[in-house]
């Protein structure tokens, strides 16, 4: 029962979290300051479909046209040099626009300038990749065809690029691509060939339940260290049966 004990005055560190990205952080933030239930503060930057290139134009320009979003939901317009002073971040995640994730010299020079911007102003946060996600099998995004419309090869050519980049910056790497790949690969409810529910909505992004759910976990982990099975909030609306398995799987 609640006394009038701040978490504070328990001793407990609340981690702060600022993903540079788009509307695929979007999907792997929405759910994760509720599972971290207060140990978690977790803020995202959203312009839809933002690439490191455009996060550099507006860096440089100063430009307030970010949605700073909790739990998904806008708060206000911001700029990347507002956010980056708002709190003293402990992490600081990027990320390239999804269709050009495995295109790996679309990342540069932006990620390296994003990195040193970063650096500068932040001095003290770690910077994290963020791993995304392939598109479902019959997607119909414009950037599928960089990859032959094929799932298997844009899973597989994301992974390459991102450990190039992550080795390149000595960067750690959120997993969350690999979590939503392994579920649609080895859980018969999300096989999507045969029959299985599709973890995206509409082809490329998560679905609002067992899709962000799933990279949620992902990044939880990833940040606290604290087994997915610990976990005990689950979105409204799913079913506790497949969210076990979500949590066993990954």
């Amino acid at each position: 029962m609640y006394n009038g004990t701040t978490r504070l005055e328990w001793g407990i560190t609340i981690m702060k979290i600022l993903a540079i990205g788009n509307s695929f952080s979007e999907d792997a933030t929405c759910y994760l300051q509720r599972i971290s239930q207060g140990e978690l503060y977790v803020r995202n930057l959203y312009i839809g479909g933002c690439s490191l290139e455009k996060h550099i134009e507006c860096l440089i320009g100063d430009l307030k046209e970010y949605d700073f979003q909790k739990d998904g939901k806008a708060l206000r317009k911001i700029s990347i040099r507002e956010a980056l002073s708002y709190k003293d971040w402990d992490y600081i995640t990027v990320q390239q626009v999804s269709g050009l994730s495995g295109i790996e010299d679309s990342y540069e020079p932006y990620l390296g300038q994003l990195i040193s911007h970063i650096k500068k102003s932040n001095p003290f946060a770690k910077i994290i990749l963020h791993k995304t996600w392939a598109y479902e099998h019959e997607s119909t995004h414009q950037d599928f065809g960089r990859y032959d419309n094929n799932q298997k090869i844009m899973y597989e050519k994301i992974g390459e690029v991102i450990e190039h980049y992550a080795k390149k910056y000595s960067l750690p790497i959120v997993p969350a691509g690999d979590a939503i790949q392994k579920l649609r690969t080895e859980v018969e409810e999300f096989d999507y060939l045969r029959g299985g529910r599709s973890l995206c909505r509409d082809g490329y992004h998560l679905s609002f339940d067992y899709g962000r759910y799933a990279a949620a976990l992902i990044w939880y982990r990833f940040f606290t260290g604290h087994p997915i099975t610990e976990v005990t909030y689950a979105p409204r609306g799913t079913k506790r049966k497949i969210i076990e398995i979500i949590k066993s799987t990954i």
